[in-house]
């Protein structure tokens, strides 16, 4: 299975369209978005708060090796719905970038795989073309990898304490 995220940014719209084919089970792709030591772990980043319900807020921080913080990053779950979709908003602190509304949703493919699609739209055209400029797609390709890694070793877990 190709394993590159997709990222599809058409010109003139304020948006993202973002796909990405995991080999794992559905239940541990959305795992890996809810469970804040995996989400940590895939991330980079240390997980503040993660409350996965409706309403819910979370925020994540990473900081350097001097224990500067160098990034922040919060929002509210305005949709929870466990192994289907996530609707949240995102904001990195102490940037000029503002809010971002995103979509995610959640697909089995087949028992062993799933897909997570994710559609994000940004206040205007500018500010999602400044997003791609700082190097956003490669990241989340980056994050995404982890993830696999990360995750896909969980899953090779499960098996073999079940055998």
């Amino acid at each position: 299975m190709e394993r590159k995220t997709k990222i599809n940014a058409e010109d003139g719209k304020q948006e993202l369209l973002i796909s990405r084919e995991f080999d794992l089970p559905l239940e541990l792709l959305f795992k890996a978005y809810s469970d804040p030591e995996i989400v940590g772990q895939w991330m980079g980043t240390k997980v503040l708060k993660l409350e996965n319900k409706k309403h819910g807020g979370w925020q994540f921080q990473t900081s350097d090796a001097q224990g500067k913080v160098v990034f922040q990053a919060n929002g509210v779950y305005h949709e929870f719905m466990p192994n289907q979709k996530i609707t949240r908003t995102f904001e990195m602190e102490n940037t000029p970038f503002g809010v971002q509304l995103e979509f995610l949703e959640f697909e089995r493919l087949t028992d062993d795989t799933s897909k997570l699609t994710m559609h994000i739209i940004y206040r205007s055209v500018a500010h999602r073309d400044q997003m791609l400029k700082i190097g956003m797609a490669q990241g989340m390709n980056m994050a995404h990898n982890r993830l696999q890694d990360i995750v896909g070793k969980l899953k090779t877990a499960h098996y073999d304490k079940e055998k």
